[in-house]
């Protein structure tokens, strides 16, 4: 088990729709294999389904429902509901695991599948490693249920409702939302449902954008990814923030009351000092990703808390958390995760949690945020046709460690390659924002020519 890996990436299995390795006939062969290990795992063949609001979502739902019941496994749908509330449901309900049909924050030709545990928890490298050989082993068919034991597949219409009510119980029961005005950007995505119930029951003032999903609109132009709209909004409205989740509502950016951008980072920051305030956070750190900006080392050093790295993913956050008893992690891009209420980042559990602090201390999220100094932070992407090992394009390290020598202690050089896309990422942080971008760009050049000489 110990290759590498053909079919998933760094969250779950990604790619163009209908283009390999995202095509109905995969969907169907890991929905047989993910049947085969978790019945005999855990000894219950229910398997619960659920996607986010793009257009091939049916053709995956249909074929991974299909392998399942051909294992004999029994399917449990939900339709368009967020990757952290198929999470919660995979555990609520009682079901072997969750298979999460999205490709996130990526434009809506893009899909993909996440999978889930009984216990809500992302599985781990070596399930994936299970689930891919069985794929590639061409024992699947030879597997299949006997005809009297083929599963079944149902909907249910409720889970709307058992989300919301999860998301309220995480939020203070002597607070309320009333008083506050909150624009929602849902991205087109899954949370268009239940993102403006949850505030408005809470007593919020809600204004909803990108509620209105197509199949195709998913992340166009709106949520996380795209938050100058957000920004405009809070302007225009005069609200006391902005929330923006990306298409499958597992991060969160969010826009103060003066229309500044605060990221996974800064919301780290802040909801680190609040639990350690209450006596409520664990294992005296944070964990967070090596894309975690200077400024979130340096805030969490003055109150005397770690700030523990892990590889890009949130799911190696969680990790990470679970080794070390951490209840707080998260990553730049607005995964934040809150242990003891959920198993996974969640855009709009993680809301909650800010504004209750924005309620409890009666202060606006800009003043909240203002102590948060940031390192200038440059991140190149690039395409690339091949994914070559950094450690065999002797230009570039040679380039990295002159860089790094130069920064010092007071910046950070990381190149990497993206988990989901065939890209490359180049980032350089520094003091000075100018001299940093020169860095970045140097480093992503010296990059290309690297691999153009070594194809």
């Amino acid at each position: 088990m110990s290759g590498p890996r053909k079919l998933f990436g760094t969250d779950g299995v990604r790619g163009t729709a209908n283009v390999e390795p995202m095509t109905a006939e995969m969907a169907l062969s890991l929905g047989q294999a993910l049947a085969h290990v978790f019945r005999r795992d855990h000894g219950t063949n229910r398997i619960l389904i659920g996607k986010d609001t793009r257009l091939s979502g049916y053709m995956f739902e249909d074929a991974l429902a299909s392998g399942i019941c051909a294992m004999g496994g029994n399917v449990i749908q939900v339709g368009p509901m967020p990757t952290p509330a198929l999470a919660f449901l995979t555990t609520d309900m009682r079901c072997a695991a969750g298979a999460m049909i999205t490709a996130s924050h990526n434009p809506y030709l893009d899909n993909g599948i996440k999978f889930f545990g009984a216990d809500g928890f992302k599985l781990p490298d070596a399930v994936e490693q299970r689930l891919e050989a069985l794929v590639d082993s061409g024992e699947l068919a030879g597997l299949r249920a006997e005809p009297r034991a083929i599963g079944s597949a149902h909907r249910i219409d409720d889970a709307t409702g058992r989300y919301v009510v999860f998301l309220k119980k995480t939020f203070p029961l002597d607070l309320n939302l009333e008083g506050l005005r909150i624009v929602l950007d849902c991205a087109n995505g899954a949370a268009y449902k239940v993102g403006p119930t949850v505030l408005q029951e809470l007593g919020a003032e809600v204004f909803p954008i990108g509620v209105e999903p197509d199949g195709r609109n998913i992340n166009e132009g709106c949520g996380a990814v795209h938050p100058e709209v957000l920004q405009e909004k809070v302007h225009e409205l005069r609200a006391d923030v902005g929330i923006a989740v990306d298409g499958d509502a597992d991060r969160l950016i969010l826009v103060s009351d003066t229309a500044e951008l605060v990221d996974g980072d800064a919301l780290l920051a802040l909801c680190a000092a609040d639990l350690q305030e209450q006596g409520r956070l664990r294992g005296r750190g944070v964990a967070a990703t090596v894309l975690s900006n200077l400024g979130l080392e340096k805030a969490l050093e003055e109150i005397g808390l770690d700030l523990v790295r892990t590889p890009v993913g949130d799911r190696y956050v969680v990790e990470e958390m679970r080794r070390s008893g951490l209840n707080l992690g998260g990553e730049q891009s607005g995964h934040v995760v809150f242990l003891d209420h959920n198993t996974t980042g969640d855009g709009l559990l993680s809301s909650l949690q800010v504004l209750a602090i924005m309620k409890r201390k009666e202060r606006p999220l800009s003043e909240l945020v203002a102590g948060f100094e940031r390192f200038p932070q440059v991140m190149l992407n690039f395409a690339v046709a091949e994914k070559r090992p950094l450690e065999s394009l002797p230009d570039l390290t040679k380039r990295v460690a002159a860089v790094e020598k130069e920064l010092g202690n007071r910046g950070r050089v990381l190149i990497r390659y993206s988990g989901t896309e065939s890209k490359a990422r180049v980032m350089v942080e520094g003091e000075d924002e100018a001299h940093v971008r020169d860095l970045a760009d140097d480093l992503a050049e010296t990059m290309r020519r690297a691999l153009a000489g070594a194809s």
